[in-house]
């Protein structure tokens, strides 16, 4: 063995990394033991004799005494480790010892024991032991399946054990109350969840012998607003309590809940009788946290009385005496030792403990009530105040952070003082002098109040004893001592409340609670840095704790124990980031490197001496010792710190451990010596550079590595700097930062030593003024964010020093701009208020707060110099935390040279070092800038008084140069005029002397003016309203302003405000820029705000313009004038609505298609020119419901319907189609009414006037004269519709009776039909065909380039076509509202690159490609040709549906689409201008002519011309155009063909009745033709003389598809079709060279077209005859065209017997 022990200092060849040091006690003759392992160690666990190594490669050893080996080997010295072979395969991550068991944690969360299992410890039943690790399974029996549940983190008891889900919750198994279980059968074999705890974010566990810790994170804010209940979650008694007594009502909340807990000797717990076990989460006052039981060793303290007032305690005095406590107040901060260094300062306030000692106990404790009651009222007279313990680690906010936000009062407690208010009255204030001090002093210190005699042991003893003792509980708060000032975390009213009775708080003071409070600055940030995220540990934890509570080591001022977790509430506040639990004694380590401990103080081992020992309290450490790591033993603590150089320090705090002596007990401690506070141990600084310690039993251990090519050491002065610089940052926040922002929270009073009336100091607030009180918030927020991401980046380097030791993943390297970005934002806020003369305000306050030598100011600012200003000090002090900047800089450069420079991670190491020096660099440069500005401010007045210029102060505004030296003047001044230009940093201001003015630097433009002709330095500027040259007096001058001015506004473009690291890298700035401008002269924007693009001085590109009035363009501009798409409201002031256009500008105007709403309702969507309507459009005026609805469709001109158009007046049912002028119905036009009348003719002066034809329904025709609507005045001739007429001179109006002079015709009965109709040719009164729509042609042919229709350049207009395509995508690309499909995309790309087929004769191939064009552009609303048909079919279908839809308009409608076609053929000849003119012949091309046609069938079902034949505008266009117009058509046939149509269709209803072959015989098909055999689902089947509706069936089934097309030519193909049917089956049956004749087909044919059962089969004819085309009249189509048409006439006059 002696050959293994190394002297810890030596070299040795075991490698430099994890090496295990192991030792006993203090004293000076102690000397580590090295563990020689061929791995490093990684982690330690101990327990009472026993220990456990985790190293590299994830093994397992165990050293020390293994009684539940038992045939192994049951003993290993602690330098001979024996390998655990049973977790060989699994790759172990972490460790835990209890006193006598051990447990391992596996990569995938798996959990493995070994041990003592008597109590269940190792949670597996029915072994007594566990000879080797074991796997455990942790199930989560709630859901189906149970799964099971993936752990983070073990830690071992005596008798239980704690397992940390990766959901955060806690699990445990074992025996006794430790476990937190709700349960009352031990032991607990399996896991189980800590049900206590469900819902809280548990960070780690820590297991004493019995009792249990956690470390929690705070809730969020929303969380723990919770209101308080009204009752108890326990018993169920009311919390709050009213009292009325003869002089005053008392409104109590001092309910007792009684713990209801035995412990029995067996380790057992039984509940008392009756009760149930608590559920759930208890925030409630009722929680079980007695507080009278104070031990008689430990008495408690009683209040010192001071006679001046110490601000470190936090609370204000007021005139009569009352004590309204203002900050954190916990007991525990009493164990903070007044002298005690705060993060490395000592504390200001006195050196008195607020503990007296036993004697002073005892005096008070003699008192009687009375007597008390009169000391107080004298204590009140004198103006002594009473002093509360405070905590001055947390002077102003501790009740700002999450667990423990301000909290409404409960309903119970609100319905009370509102319900006895009137009650109370005056008698509150004559009881309050007497009872005030008393009662305080019972709420602070309940020990005091009476039943300190009683001994505080567990409630075990007599039934009489415990009975009495709950009696005299009764009227206590149920609170324990740690908790006694929960107050703070429950807000002023709960606090005026707590002590007992409403009626010892004064009227005037609920009056000043009831006030509205400023609201304070949380100096602990809510939720910590936003984009801190979980990127780096969490500082708002708080510390919960559960078990027996013998000794004190739960921490709630009691020694009682704890069935469930209970939140040490004084812990809340105190950035908890470990917890470490001994035997009975516990400990927490804070981000301030603060140790707190509790519990056992038998050998010294809390590192204090002070009492009671159940509250925490800081152990005694030197100034400027920094914890980091602790340990916990049986009686032992050690600490892991920082010292005065930055290789850690141990310190160790307990029993001295004597050799060859075991364990003593724990109440035997006699010929032990032990320490009254942590000792240093003399040999730390031989073991390297320590990593952590771990503590158990009697030992202790130390992981420590050498220093590597200084690799190590590097990182351990990287996070002892980062620890230190916290340290120093919450001095300044709690020392100098929250009292001074506590002057403004609180208007304090000062007593005299005499007891003089106090005198009120002036708030901060009125030192300060509103708006430097702003920017001090803004400090503090700032400051505050910056401390805490201190505070949690020193947590986690700490963190990566105790497991890995690299660097890789740094968060200061990973996530730089966390940093830098609070950096910035601190020193902006720090800047802001000095600008603004914060930092000279605030001395005065500060003065009288830190007195006339504010030593502790200098010593936090590091300033040496004397009699330096107090408020050079606080910039001073403000801007120390930008040093630290450098210090990053230099500790990752220092950790890059432990690389090869040509490394990546060296170049990781120098990026981010770069970084950080840069920053530094630019921060300087920042303060500079701020105290040149401030110094201008101050001296400002002196230079000259200017009206208003002072307004130019603001936080963020700094001065770069300014031309009081006359270095800059302006051209053409007055010989006597003042110009002084002062360039800031987002303006320039131009002032004189009584007036200024102010140039924003974002749209403001500087050029330099050449010197060779004027020999002037000149600087032309460039503004918005604007334009004026500034002169220089030398060219060094010159070249100075022009490169500030310019690298001002770039930076005021990027939006840095301030000069930023970047400045300079750019020569000028941009001369298109976006940026925002109020205009104060131009007429049309006065006061206008616009932002959006801006090209030297003038708005350009998308801007958005809002009046004051409330006008609002959004769109772009060009040359400061409304240009390109726009979108423009324009509230109505009468109507309370607004205008809106949405669509094209011009030159400021409303130029080209746009929409625009009216307030009124109406809705006009079409071209305007010089905002007026102008071109085709169409108006919606009203709707279905108001009193006038109509629509307009046509021309506008100047604003006014002129030229053709179609009205359609809803109201009166008519639809008028004609010409206008001037909004009046003026030329030719057509008027139809619902009820049938049709009327076409001349219209003057908006009526009928003039020649005219007027048709009814029945057909009764009238041709003659008008003279107004429906009006009859003149000759004319009224024709009946049996043919009888008038002839002559008519007046009347039409339907209300006519005059009549002239003559009456009957024509001869005999006379032929013919004879009889005098038929009225219709249209040749309405406006012809060319002449409609006329401008909706115009503006196509202009959107091509061209003044009038054919004139232009074909390459103009196809340069055109592109230009609109890709200007109209970006613009729908731009607005997501108008987004277009994938497709659309596709199709528009295609139709941006000018087809090659426009030059060159067109060959098949070309007419098809153009053909494939076509359908593409006109599918495109984008393209000039798709707009065009768009616009076409809304026209045609606003004229033809409705009240348009009228029998008598047919010819219209036909003619209509006719003169469409030839005109949009004209557009196409103009784009194609090889392409032949109507019926004009394409060459035979040479290829097959039947490859075209599948080639054409295969892009689209529409028929082309044959090869070789003629080229015609019917062929080319009607397949894009007759599909969208085909509705209104189609009706207007039918309507047309109705009677017709009747008769065909009841004679095929009637001869469908038959039987295929009884109808095959009428119709007088030859019997050779007749099927013999038809398929019949597949199957050949005998035509019978029943069977219907089979022959010829697919043939009737092709014919029906005619229903289905719309042009012509393809319900010819659909024709031919139907004849190759007849044709293949009749062929089946006969000779092959078989042809037919007219006479054999038409039969057949027939009785096809009965059976095929078309409804509007006279309807298909008549338009396949209108429209067909002329080409194919006379050819084979013709020829089955006019088989079909005889077929129909046929059907209808076929007479059947």
């Amino acid at each position: 063995m002696e050959s293994q022990r190394k002297s810890s200092g030596k070299e040795d060849s075991s490698g430099e990394r994890g090496l295990l040091h192991t030792w006993k006690g203090y004293s000076y003759s102690v000397t580590p033991e090295r563990v020689l392992l061929s791995r490093p160690v990684l982690q330690a666990a101990l327990g009472t004799r026993h220990g456990i190594l985790l190293v590299e490669g994830g093994q397992v050893y165990s050293f020390g005494e293994f009684p539940w080996k038992q045939s192994q080997v049951s003993e290993a010295g602690p330098l001979k480790p024996v390998l655990e072979s049973a977790l060989s395969g699994q790759r172990v991550i972490a460790v835990a010892a209890g006193s006598f068991h051990s447990g391992a944690l596996t990569e995938d969360g798996g959990v493995h024991m070994w041990g003592e299992n008597s109590f269940g410890q190792c949670g597996l039943s029915s072994l007594a032991v566990v000879p080797n690790p074991t796997p455990v399974a942790v199930l989560d029996l709630d859901t189906s399946p149970p799964h099971t549940i993936r752990v983070l983190e073990l830690a071992c008891g005596e008798q239980h054990s704690l397992a940390l889900s990766a959901q955060h919750e806690v699990w445990a198994w074992g025996s006794g109350c430790q476990l937190g279980l709700v349960t009352t059968i031990f032991p607990v074999w399996k896991p189980q969840k800590v049900e206590h705890l469900v819902g809280r974010h548990v960070l780690q566990v820590a297991c004493g012998a019995f009792h249990s810790l956690a470390l929690v994170r705070c809730l969020p804010p929303q969380e723990s607003r919770r209101p308080l209940p009204d009752k108890c979650g326990q018993c169920h008694q009311l919390l709050y309590t009213m009292t009325d007594k003869e002089d005053h009502v008392i409104i109590s909340d001092s309910h007792y809940c009684p713990l209801g807990v035995e412990l029995l000797a067996e380790g057992e717990a039984r509940l008392g009788p009756g009760r149930s076990p608590p559920l759930g989460l208890q925030s409630s006052p009722s929680e079980p946290l007695l507080s009278s039981h104070t031990s008689a060793s430990a008495p408690g303290p009683h209040p010192s009385i001071t006679e001046h007032t110490d601000y470190e305690s936090g609370r204000a005095v007021a005139q009569n005496g009352e004590v309204l406590t203002t900050t954190d107040s916990d007991i525990a901060a009493a164990g903070t030792d007044s002298d005690q260094a705060v993060g490395g300062v000592g504390a200001a306030g006195s050196r008195n403990s607020p503990y007296p000692d036993d004697q002073a106990v005892k005096e008070y404790l003699k008192l009687s009530d009375t007597s008390l009651a009169d000391e107080t009222a004298k204590m009140t007279i004198a103006g002594a105040s009473f002093q509360p313990p405070a905590d001055s680690l947390d002077l102003l906010t501790s009740d700002l952070i999450p667990g423990v936000m301000p909290v409404t009062t409960s309903s119970a407690l609100n319905s009370l003082v509102s319900s006895c208010a009137s009650a109370v009255g005056e008698r509150v204030v004559s009881t309050y002098e007497a009872l005030s001090l008393k009662k305080m002093i019972n709420y602070y210190y309940p020990g005091v109040g009476g039943v300190a005699g009683v001994p505080g042991g567990v409630p075990g003893g007599p039934a009489e004893e415990r009975v009495r003792l709950e009696e005299s509980m009764q009227g206590k708060k149920s609170c324990s001592t740690g908790d006694i000032r929960e107050e703070e975390a429950e807000g002023l009213s709960r606090r005026l409340s707590l002590p007992g009775l409403l009626s010892q708080v004064s009227p005037r003071l609920l009056r000043r609670a009831s006030r509205p409070r400023v609201r304070a600055v949380p100096l602990t940030p809510v939720g910590g840095l936003p984009e801190a995220g979980e990127l780096l540990p969490s500082l708002q934890t708080e510390v919960w704790s559960w078990g027996r509570g013998e000794e004190g080591q739960l921490g709630h001022g009691d020694n009682l124990p704890r069935l469930q977790p209970l939140c040490i509430k004084c812990l809340s506040s105190k950035e908890v980031v470990l917890v470490a639990a001994g035997a009975h004694h516990s400990l927490a380590l804070t981000a301030q490197s603060q140790v707190f401990s509790w519990g056992s103080n038998s050998s010294g081992q809390l590192g204090h001496m002070a009492s009671p020992t159940t509250i925490p309290r800081l152990a005694k450490l030197s100034e400027g010792i920094r914890v980091w790591d602790v340990g916990a033993g049986a009686q032992h603590t050690l600490l892991l710190a920082d010292g005065d150089c930055y290789q850690p320090i141990l310190y160790y705090s307990g029993q001295q451990v004597k050799d060859g002596v075991q364990d003593a007990p724990q109440d035997q401690t006699e010929g032990y010596s032990y320490t009254q506070q942590p000792v240093l141990l003399p040999f730390c600084m031989n073991l390297g550079y320590v990593s952590g310690v771990f503590a158990g039993g009697q030992s202790c251990v130390a992981l420590a590595d050498r220093n590597v090519m200084g690799f190590i050491a590097s990182l351990h002065e990287l996070a002892s700097a980062e620890r230190k610089f916290y340290c120093k940052l919450s001095s300044v926040k709690n020392h100098i930062l929250r009292p001074l922002l506590d002057l403004g929270e609180n208007y304090r009073c000062c007593y005299s030593a005499a007891g003089q009336r106090p005198g009120v100091r002036e708030s901060l607030s009125t030192a300060l003024g509103p708006a430097s009180t702003v920017l001090l918030r803004s400090l503090a927020r700032c400051y505050s964010h910056l401390c805490h991401l201190t505070g949690q980046h020193s947590a986690s380097l700490t963190a990566n020093l105790r497991r890995r030791r690299e660097f890789k993943n740094l968060v200061m390297l990973e996530h730089a701009s966390i940093f830098l970005d609070t950096y910035n934002e601190y020193c902006c806020s720090v800047g802001n208020f000095l600008v603004m003369g914060g930092f000279q305000a605030l001395a005065k306050p500060s003065l009288e707060f830190f007195g006339k030598c504010p030593e502790l100011l200098q010593r936090l600012a590091e300033s040496s110099e004397e009699n330096i200003p107090l408020s050079d000090l606080l910039v001073t002090l403000f801007y120390l935390p930008m040093r630290h900047l450098h210090e990053y800089g230099r500790l990752l450069l220092k950790l890059g040279t432990c690389f090869e420079v040509s490394s990546v991670d060296y170049q990781k190491l120098q990026d981010g070092c770069s970084k950080f020096e840069a920053l530094a660099l630019h921060l300087k440069r920042r303060r500079k800038e701020a105290e040149y500005t401030y110094h201008f401010w101050k001296s400002f007045p002196g230079k000259m008084t200017v009206s208003g210029l002072d307004s130019l102060r603001k936080p963020r505004r700094r001065l770069i140069c300014e031309s009081s030296n006359k270095a800059l003047t302006l051209q053409n001044s007055g010989r006597f005029s003042v110009n002084w230009f002062i360039l800031f940093n987002d303006a320039l201001v131009h002032a004189q002397f009584s007036t200024h003015h102010v140039f924003p630097l974002a749209t403001l433009w500087v050029e330099p003016i050449p010197e060779e002709n004027t020999g002037l330095h000149g600087l032309k500027v460039v503004s918005p309203e604007e334009t004026f040259t500034l002169l220089a007096c030398s060219s060094m001058e010159k070249a100075k302003w022009l490169r500030s001015i310019n690298q001002a506004v770039d930076q005021a473009m990027s939006g840095a405000g301030q000069s930023g690291s970047g400045a300079g890298q750019r020569a000028e700035p941009p001369i298109s820029r976006t940026a925002s401008y109020t205009f104060y002269k131009d007429s049309r924007l006065k006061e206008a705000t616009y932002e959006g693009r801006w090209l030297a001085g003038k708005p350009n590109g998308r801007g958005v313009v809002k009046w004051l009035d409330g006008r609002i363009y959004t769109g772009t501009f060009k040359n400061g004038l409304e240009d390109g798409f726009g979108d423009y409201v324009m509230p109505s002031k009468t109507l309370n609505l607004n205008d809106h256009y949405q669509g094209h500008w011009k030159e400021g105007k409303m130029h080209g298609i746009g929409t625009y709403k009216y307030a009124t309702g109406e809705l006009y969507d079409g071209s305007f020119q010089d905002n007026m309507r102008h071109g085709h459009g169409m108006l919606r005026s009203g709707t279905l419901n108001s009193s006038s609805p109509s629509v307009f469709i046509g021309q506008w001109v100047h604003d006014k319907k002129t030229g053709y158009g179609v009205f359609d007046d809803i109201t009166r049912g008519e639809k008028y189609m004609g010409m206008w002028q001037d909004d009046q119905r003026q030329g030719t036009g057509v008027i139809v009414t619902q009820f049938g009348l049709y009327y076409e003719g001349a219209f003057n002066n908006n009526k009928m006037q003039g020649t005219g034809v007027l048709l009814s329904e029945d057909n009764t025709t009238y041709e003659g004269e008008f003279s107004e609507d429906w009006t009859l005045n003149g000759k004319g001739v009224l024709t009946m519709p049996n043919g009888d007429y008038f002839e002559g001179s008519f007046t009347g109006e039409w339907g209300s009776g006519l005059k009549v002079t002239g003559s009456f015709f009957k024509p001869n009965l005999y006379d032929s039909d013919g004879d009889k109709g005098r038929a009225v040719k219709l249209g040749r009164l309405a406006v012809r065909p060319e002449e409609k729509w006329r401008v909706v042609f115009e503006e196509c042919w202009m959107r091509l380039g061209c003044e009038a229709p054919g004139q232009g350049e074909n390459q103009r207009a196809w340069e055109n076509i592109a230009v609109a395509l890709t200007t109209s995508r970006r613009q729908h690309r731009d607005s997501p509202e108008m987004n277009l499909s994938r497709t659309q995309n596709r199709t528009l790309e295609s139709l941006e690159f000018i087809p090659q087929q426009h030059v060159g004769p067109v060959t098949m191939e070309k007419y098809d490609s153009i053909r494939r064009y076509l359908i593409k552009a006109c599918d495109t609303p984008l393209h000039p040709l798709g707009r065009l048909m768009e616009t076409l079919v809304a026209v045609y279908r606003m004229t033809y549906v409705g009240v348009g839809a009228n029998r008598r308009l047919l010819l219209q409608a036909v003619n209509e689409i006719m003169s469409y076609l030839a005109r949009i053929f004209q557009l196409v000849r103009f784009l194609f201008p090889d392409l032949p003119e109507e019926g004009g012949a394409i060459p035979e091309p040479s290829s097959d002519p039947q490859d075209k046609k599948d080639s054409n069938c295969a892009d689209t079902q529409l028929e082309s011309p044959k090869p070789g034949r003629v080229v015609s505008s019917s062929a080319l266009l009607l397949p894009v155009l007759l599909p969208r117009l085909y509705p209104p058509l189609f009706t207007l046939y039918a309507l047309e063909k109705e009677r017709e149509d009747d008769v065909y269709w009841e004679c095929v209803l009637r001869l469908n009745k038959q039987p295929d072959v009884a109808l095959l015989a009428f119709l007088g098909v030859q019997h050779k033709f007749w099927p013999v055999s038809v398929p019949v689902l597949g199957e050949k089947t005998e035509v019978v003389s029943s069977t219907k509706d089979a022959c010829f069936a697919s043939a009737t089934e092709t014919l029906q598809q005619i229903s289905t097309t719309f042009t012509p030519s393809d319900k010819l193909q659909v024709i031919q079709l139907t004849f190759e049917e007849i044709t293949k089956e009749v062929m089946s049956s006969l000779e092959d060279n078989f042809l037919w004749s007219m006479d054999d087909l038409f039969p057949v044919f027939l009785y096809v077209v009965l059976r095929a059962r078309i409804r509007n089969l006279g309807s298909e004819v008549s338009l396949i005859e209108d429209l067909m085309d002329p080409c194919v009249q006379h050819g084979e189509h013709g020829i089955m065209f006019t088989t079909l048409k005889a077929c129909y006439y046929q059907i209808q006059h076929e007479k059947t017997t």
